[in-house]
């Protein structure tokens, strides 16, 4: 009945239809505080508006309550009100999803190609030059669950990295919870890595690979590694609002680091092994124990791997993608777990994640200023 009038103009045919008297908050309140009546909301038809309640203003009690209170030297983190917001986080990161494939011919393809031109390429060009310790699997299996877990964390991390800046319009003209923001830059490549985990699990099937029931625990290796993409891209998002070199940064840092994980090409659980072997034949040449021709020598030369440096037990340590990206690998193929890489590294990324949303809750009260 009312479908064609305004929310004011249906709230007065309202109050006169009923004999309520009405208050105009725009003018000035009345002496008498008894007169002044409440504001409540009513259906009107299809319709929800607000009108003038009979009780007066010292009967009626607002249904929330704001408290203002002063910050601490340390910023709280509030993950309540981000999971207050988690229907805009979902947006946000669907519209992330929509905007990554709308107007592509291969669509959710993309998602398959990388790590599958990265198996490729290692399978026949790098790892037989390189001769890479594959741990007695066959070489794609082996490489694509390697690269698969690092094109995850590499794609997330450069979002994630980047989602402030690229969120400009947003941030600058309404509030909501500034953590949603990098946190919906992890959705389309979670969305990516689902898609993608498929192609490994052919590669399983045509090489006659069975998972164990140890399987179970690759999704755990996956959440640290999102974690871990989310601590480097809060980082990452905070400096790059005030410095923007850091837009150029981030994929230099990216390829640089997939270099510096050689749990990604390389079966690290036999560098320990090649090690303890090459101190064994060294030890026997020096007592004089062992003594062969040269031919035998360069035989055994050319099959034993090499010895690692010291610069790559250094990366292996301070790195946590080795420990993650190894577990992932030995949890969905079925071989032993190396817990201790694995432990130590989980233990490094929650220190780094929760070092990175204090100093992201620090400085984001700035980023609509300085953006």
């Amino acid at each position: 009945m009312n479908a064609g009038l305004t929310l004011k103009e249906t709230a007065k045919l309202n109050n006169e239809q009923t004999g309520a008297p009405r208050h105009d908050r725009s003018t000035t309140p009345p002496a008498n505080a008894a007169d002044v009546r409440a504001s409540a909301v009513q259906t009107i038809g299809d319709r929800r508006v607000r009108i003038d309640s009979p009780l007066p203003l010292q009967e009626w009690t607002p249904s929330e309550e704001t408290v203002v209170e002063a910050s601490g030297s340390w910023p709280r983190l509030e993950l309540d009100r981000v999971w207050r917001f988690r229907e805009l986080m979902y947006e946000l990161a669907w519209r992330d999803v929509q905007v990554r494939y709308k107007q592509t011919i291969l669509g959710a393809a993309w998602a398959v190609i990388q790590p599958t031109l990265m198996m490729i390429v290692f399978t026949f060009f790098v790892g037989k030059f390189a001769k890479f310790s594959t741990g007695g699997m066959p070489g794609p299996v082996f490489f694509y669950s390697g690269f698969l877990p690092w094109t995850l964390y590499s794609t997330g991390l450069s979002r994630s990295g980047n989602s402030v800046v690229g969120s400009v319009n947003l941030i600058t003209k309404i509030y909501f919870p500034r953590l949603i923001v990098p946190f919906a830059a992890m959705g389309p490549p979670i969305i990516d890595f689902l898609v993608a985990i498929g192609v490994l699990g052919l590669l399983m099937a045509w090489y006659g690979i069975v998972p164990s029931a140890q399987i179970l625990l690759a999704p755990v290796a996956v959440a640290v590694l999102v974690a871990a993409a989310l601590a480097g891209g809060l980082f990452l998002a905070a400096l790059n609002v005030s410095y923007r070199d850091f837009r150029y940064v981030i994929p230099f840092l990216v390829q640089l680091w997939m270099f510096a994980t050689p749990a990604i090409f390389m079966d690290v659980t036999q560098l320990t092994t090649a090690a303890k072997g090459a101190e064994t034949v060294a030890a026997a040449d020096a007592n004089g124990k062992a003594t062969a021709s040269p031919e035998t020598e360069n035989a055994e030369t050319a099959a034993a791997p090499a010895k690692p440096s010291r610069t790559t037990k250094w990366l292996m340590a301070v790195n946590p993608l080795n420990g993650i990206i190894a577990f992932f690998r030995a949890a969905t193929l079925g071989t032993p777990l190396p817990w201790m890489n694995f432990g130590i590294a989980t233990a490094m990324v929650t220190t780094a994640l929760a070092a990175s949303l204090f100093y992201y809750r620090r400085v984001e009260d700035t980023f609509a200023d300085v953006i």
